[in-house]
């Protein structure tokens, strides 16, 4: 059976709860019987989050879908490339691995992704590249191990707007979708990788 590793974020910043860990907990509620899945909450940590996805990774899954928020997102963003660029905003950028590649490409069918998840109803949109932070080095990381160990695992990152939860302490009304849509659009990729 095709194995899958999902991975969130645990809160960070002023947010109490994560999009990421929102949606994949209502994913849980109705777990899909197939593929397998094995889920796992990160710190939002550089160093950690690492240590933790080479482990991880290292059981050789058929695919990583990495879920992060993304607070001014309106639509679900399948991020296409990961930088091998990354720091914490009031720091310099690095390499996120010392003579690692520039960059890796997912070869995941995002566009199709995008499209059956808007034909369902649920905005999204291919996103060249996750920007310079631990999503963007999630993505970047899932490659690189992939490569290293040899392993078979195919790599996707899926920004997720902000819950709806989420925005009721907002004063200026950010952008936002529910959890059970979010889970509804990784539902509908599962069925992509049977």
């Amino acid at each position: 059976m095709t194995s899958v590793l999902i991975t969130a974020f645990e809160p960070y910043d002023r947010w109490p709860e994560n999009s990421s860990w929102l949606c994949l907990r209502e994913l849980t509620r109705e777990r899909p019987t197939a593929p397998a899945i094995t889920t796992r909450r990160y710190p939002v940590d550089f160093q950690a989050a690492k240590e933790k996805l080479a482990q991880d990774l290292k059981a050789n899954y058929d695919y990583a879908i990495h879920l992060g928020q993304a607070p001014r997102s309106t639509a679900i963003r399948l991020e296409e490339i990961g930088l091998n660029l990354g720091g914490v905003h009031s720091e310099p950028l690095r390499p996120l691995v010392a003579e690692g590649p520039v960059a890796y490409r997912s070869e995941l069918p995002l566009d199709d992704w995008a499209a059956k998840l808007r034909q369902a109803g649920i905005p999204a949109q291919v996103s060249h590249h996750a920007g310079t932070y631990l999503c963007n080095a999630m993505l970047y990381w899932s490659h690189y191990y992939s490569q290293q160990f040899a392993l078979c695992t195919r790599s996707a990152f899926l920004h997720l707007p902000l819950d709806v939860s989420q925005t009721l302490v907002e004063r200026d009304e950010p952008p936002s979708l529910p959890a059970a849509v979010s889970a509804a659009a990784v539902r509908l990729i599962l069925e992509e990788l049977r």
